[in-house]
């Protein structure tokens, strides 16, 4: 019987790992499984740009796995048995369930409502591309003149609101931030910032938290030791709520030890604690970067984390040292609409430095990224090994090596 690796979730953290898996496992005795509720793979850090109008192409997940050893299973997975090693889901051809040997579990994130009244029944997010969808359908409905309301002053929120104010000139944007915009730039970056909402015409509210969303505006509470202005309301034909992100409770269901995020404890090598066949990669990671912080849901993190589960998994399926990759952020990259972009450099406690790139090039740099992101995912077996590990013990004893 062949070694059972199921990964769940193919967006960045999980479709990154198959590919790895797969370049150098044997599939003579590894059996790779991708289970995933979507046909394609889903360019989340471009959500944002399809609400805006824009179209996208998105790749098919049996096209990128097409001649590989990688077998997809499109379908929800709607829970996680670490005793039995079974992962339930439901899908096109019903419920069932797979049995692993190992787990990488990489199901990634979705919006977080923070418990705000009438966030989960009128405000939109770009966290899915359902989501995003929804509110491009949204949008394209609006009149001119009308109120967009993007709530958020983290990567999400600025990247949302300078493309909907590029894009649509003819709405009126505005942001609530709970601090001062771009805070946690360096001077001269935060400064370029500004003058990016400023050319853009985006209102920015700061101080401002959001105590309730209506139909057609938002509840404003103030921010506790700041001056901002409580109790009044902001005009919003449509609030889009981008105050962060929280994962789904399947795996603290399954009773894998979380942190009070519902993330995934894990190791160094991005092993859960409590369950050693179960490794997390991604948002629902609850990993420790190399300046003792956990590490924040980001797609830099999707890849600092499924590089190290997937060497760990390697290494110890095969017999070798496992190895230890960095998990230490270089720097922030802000998208500010098609043209324009901030690329702040960080230390190693993630304060920002003096320098930052912005303009043009940093756009350029951005885009950059995103295409050569996109074009890993869709060669999962480029520079693939002529030769590929073998396990070290025969299939039926691997699963107990793998727990050991």
């Amino acid at each position: 019987m062949k070694h059972r690796i199921v990964v769940l979730g193919a967006g960045y953290a999980g479709a990154f790992a198959a590919g790895n898996l797969t370049r150098r496992l044997s599939s003579a005795d590894t059996e790779i499984t991708v289970v995933n509720a979507e046909a394609d793979f889903v360019e989340r850090m471009r959500l944002h740009q399809l609400a805006a109008g824009q179209d996208l192409a998105f790749r098919k997940l049996a096209d990128v796995f097409a001649g590989t050893a990688v077998r997809l299973r499109l379908a929800r997975v709607t829970g996680v048995d670490p005793e039995r090693r079974t992962v339930a889901v439901t899908g096109e051809d019903g419920d069932g369930e797979l049995a692993y040997d190992t787990l990488l579990y990489a199901l990634g994130s979705s919006v977080a409502h923070h418990g705000v009244p009438g966030v989960a029944e009128y405000a939109y997010d770009v966290a899915g591309r359902s989501s995003a969808l929804r509110l491009r359908e949204r949008l394209a409905r609006l009149d001119a003149g009308s109120a967009v309301l993007v709530v958020g002053e983290g990567l999400t929120g600025i990247e949302t609101a300078t493309e909907f104010a590029e894009s649509r000139p003819d709405l009126s944007v505005a942001l609530a931030a709970r601090g001062e915009l771009g805070a946690w730039l360096s001077p001269k970056a935060r400064r370029h910032l500004r003058q990016a909402f400023d050319r853009l015409g985006i209102t920015v509210h700061e101080h401002t938290a959001i105590e309730a969303v209506e139909p057609t505006r938002a509840i404003t509470g103030g921010v506790s030791g700041v001056s901002g202005v409580g109790g009044l309301s902001i005009p919003a034909d449509v609030t889009v709520w981008s105050a962060g992100f929280a994962v789904h409770p399947i795996a603290a269901a399954s009773g894998l030890e979380v942190a009070e995020t519902g993330q995934i404890v894990v190791d160094r090598t991005m092993r859960s604690v409590s369950h050693p066949d179960v490794y997390a990669a991604g948002d629902c990671a609850y990993a420790i970067g190399d300046n003792g912080r956990p590490l924040p849901m980001s797609c830099a993190s999707a890849g600092f984390t499924n590089m190290q589960a997937t060497a760990a998994i390697i290494a110890r399926l095969t017999g070798a040292e496992v190895p230890t990759t960095g998990l230490k952020y270089h720097g922030n990259h802000i998208s500010l609409g098609r043209r324009d972009a901030i690329f702040q450099m960080v230390d190693a406690e993630v304060r920002s430095k003096s320098w930052y790139l912005g303009g043009r090039t940093a756009a350029r740099l951005k885009a950059g990224v995103l295409k050569g992101a996109g074009w890993g995912i869709a060669h999962p077996t480029f520079g693939m090994p002529k030769r590929k590990h073998r396990l070290v013990t025969t299939p039926d004893q691997a699963g107990v090596r793998a727990a050991a």
